[in-house]
């Protein structure tokens, strides 16, 4: 990950664009405090896919541990069906 100031974010907004379209720019305030992390749209849809699908992963895992059963009645009121 590369690094630039906001004073030069602001000042080449253009190129730092560019450059986070091949990898992700962090953008600094006062030399050393993090502001901002500029990615490509798509590492931003990638990254979102990815916590989801962990999301869903997890989710699972719990359903998988729970104990007990339910009915196929239970299910469907459950489900609006």
């Amino acid at each position: 990950m590369t690094s630039t100031t906001l004073s030069d974010f602001r000042a080449h907004q253009s190129k730092i664009l560019d450059d986070a379209q091949r990898e992700p720019v962090e953008i600094l305030s006062r030399g050393s405090r993090r502001r901002a992390v500029v990615v490509s749209p798509e590492f931003f849809d990638r990254a979102i896919q990815a916590l989801e699908d962990q999301t869903d992963t997890h989710g699972a895992a719990e359903a998988r541990s729970e104990n007990g059963s339910v009915s196929h009645q239970e299910l469907m009121a459950e489900l609006d069906l």
